[in-house]
């Protein structure tokens, strides 16, 4: 019963119903089968049953063979759902660059937005690979990789793969073996919870708290200010 479950769960992630999911269980299960045998396997009244059905088939999930007037269904290959949701990939990727450009043509030059948590720490160091060509940091105690230590190491990767260099100011006893960093130090002692990314046009504000949160300001004028101070602490700072 519980692999049932789970296999219910996960079919519901992937976007389908739950009727297409116990319909398609069923079909798995059964074999090639009658409508009737479907429904009572299932659980599930004749209507919604053939609902399902005629859904999956549409997906290409299902098929049918007609035997002495009677339909026959069975389940195509497991592989045909990538197919399925490969297809959808796909057609996200026509429109959403449209939605994108529409968002961006009709929003708030000026734009603040405050994350929570590590998913949406996370969020703003996915925008930084998404934008980001070189990323000034200051403020930086290792945090990052102690709080998200596999997301951390992912997303590193990404940012050697993709050249994207990193300028960090840290305290005169940090140091960072990461390679795509160039460090410089200034004097200090105390250490900070707050974490400043400048990159693109934005400003990334990382608070590593109890909670994480993260401010993620787009703003070119208040970008290339923050970048003209960073500048000024980089000529200032030792190697």
């Amino acid at each position: 019963m519980s692999k049932n479950i789970d296999f219910l769960d996960n079919f519901n992630k992937l976007g389908f119903s739950q009727n297409e999911s116990r319909v398609y269980l069923s079909l798995i299960k059964l074999g090639s089968s009658k409508a009737g045998s479907v429904a009572k396997h299932a659980g599930m009244d004749r209507s919604s049953t053939y609902n399902s059905l005629n859904s999956l088939l549409h997906k290409g999930l299902a098929s049918y063979v007609v035997i002495g007037k009677i339909k026959w269904f069975q389940c195509s290959s497991t592989h045909n759902i990538l197919n399925h949701l490969n297809r959808k990939v796909e057609l996200a990727k026509e429109f959403l660059p449209k939605l994108e450009q529409i968002r961006t043509e009709t929003k708030l030059k000026e734009n603040a937005r405050l994350f929570k948590g590590l998913k949406g720490v996370q969020t703003v160091f996915e925008d930084i690979l998404q934008h980001a060509q070189e990323n000034l940091v200051f403020g930086s105690e290792g945090q990052f990789s102690q709080k998200m230590p596999a997301f951390a190491q992912r997303f590193q990767q990404k940012m050697e793969k993709r050249g994207i260099k990193v300028k960090s100011i840290v305290r005169s006893s940090r140091q960072d073996p990461a390679d795509t960093k160039i460090l410089r130090h200034i004097p200090s002692t105390i250490e900070s919870p707050v974490v400043t990314n400048i990159y693109a046009h934005k400003i990334a504000i990382v608070i590593w708290s109890e909670i994480p949160e993260a401010i993620l300001i787009e703003n070119k004028k208040a970008a290339d200010a923050y970048r003209d101070y960073f500048n000024f602490m980089w000529k200032s700072a030792k190697k």
